[in-house]
């Protein structure tokens, strides 16, 4: 996906959207894998990160929603992910099934920056 279309998708108003669209704008790196994953998988998945970041008072950005709207969804969704160019932030994107619109979007602040992912634009 060109960087472009992404910045198009994050276009909301949302704090979390916002945010990764700054980091988008500011180079940082990204990622749209290949393939499906089924939203009600997924909200399972992040119920408990959401779980996990409350009871190590991890920060975090949209994670409460990113569940409510991927239960609401029902649909497969494409996983993407941002790296804020200093590693502070990232951020994992949640799109429809052909990439044309933003389910929901997600943000963690890492506490280690580690290298961005091996495939990443």
């Amino acid at each position: 996906m060109h960087r472009e279309r992404l910045e198009q998708l994050l276009s909301g108003d949302d704090e979390t959207s916002v945010a990764a669209l700054a980091a988008l704008r500011a180079n940082a790196s990204y990622v749209v894998w290949g393939g499906t994953t089924p939203a009600e998988s997924l909200a399972r998945v992040y119920e408990r990160r959401l779980r996990h970041t409350l009871r190590k008072s991890i920060e975090a950005s949209g994670l409460e929603q990113t569940v409510q709207r991927l239960n609401r969804y029902g649909g497969p969704v494409q996983l993407g992910q941002i790296r804020a160019t200093d590693g502070a932030w990232i951020f994992i994107l949640f799109l429809d099934q052909v990439g044309g619109a933003l389910v929901a979007c997600t943000g963690v602040r890492q506490t280690q920056p580690g290298p961005p992912p091996s495939d990443a634009c």
